[in-house]
């Protein structure tokens, strides 16, 4: 079915064909058991709020924190799994 099989996939809030909560909940439909982090300049304002758990997001991050806390999470999320 995927020609790749992603460890981790990293999505942004505002995206050209949908929307990055609509783009995780259907890439969770089909890699269930692969983490997604949503890495937006909407972080703080998007936080945990029910669209972002229906999808299947299991982490937001804001870009003014940085890569270093990408990193930090990405690092966590591979661990964990």
């Amino acid at each position: 079915m995927w020609e790749l099989k992603p460890d981790l996939i990293v999505l942004d809030l505002a995206m050209p064909r949908m929307n990055g909560t609509e783009a995780a909940s259907v890439i969770k439909d089909m890699l269930p058991q692969v983490p997604i982090v949503l890495f937006t300049l909407y972080g703080a304002a998007v936080g945990t709020n029910a669209p972002i758990s229906a999808a299947g997001i299991d982490a937001v991050l804001s870009k003014p924190e940085g890569g270093w806390k990408l990193l930090e999470c990405v690092r966590g999320l591979l661990q964990a799994a």
